[in-house]
């Protein structure tokens, strides 16, 4: 079986805040791909719990991080929809997206 690697690297500053996030993949033509935000999550089978990591540069925008957690949530819709089939949990998860868009105005 072969393996892939995604490795990101983060660089803090004196108070332990990220400066410069910074993606590198086996198939990226890129070497490194700077990244002002990192939203990860995975799941532990054997604690059946979801573990995270959120982090932003402190340069990111209030604007950029609305796009972000929209276009996250959006796809999480996608994903729920094509992973279990429940359309109508998807599609309210949707109604929320539009409902965020609006109010942050990112969408009008």
């Amino acid at each position: 079986m072969k393996k892939k690697s995604i490795c990101f690297s983060v660089e803090i500053d004196e108070n332990n805040l990220p400066v410069n996030i910074v993606m590198n993949a086996d198939n990226n033509e890129k070497k490194e791909d700077p990244m002002k935000a990192l939203l990860l999550s995975t799941w532990s089978a054997e604690r059946k719990e979801t573990l995270r990591i959120d982090l932003w540069t402190k340069d990111m925008q209030m604007h950029d991080m609305f796009i972000l957690y929209h276009q996250t949530l959006s796809s999480l819709a996608n994903s729920l929809e094509r992973s279990t089939g429940q359309h109508k949990l998807a599609d309210a998860m949707r109604d929320y997206c539009e409902f965020f868009a609006k109010e942050t105005k990112i969408q009008s």
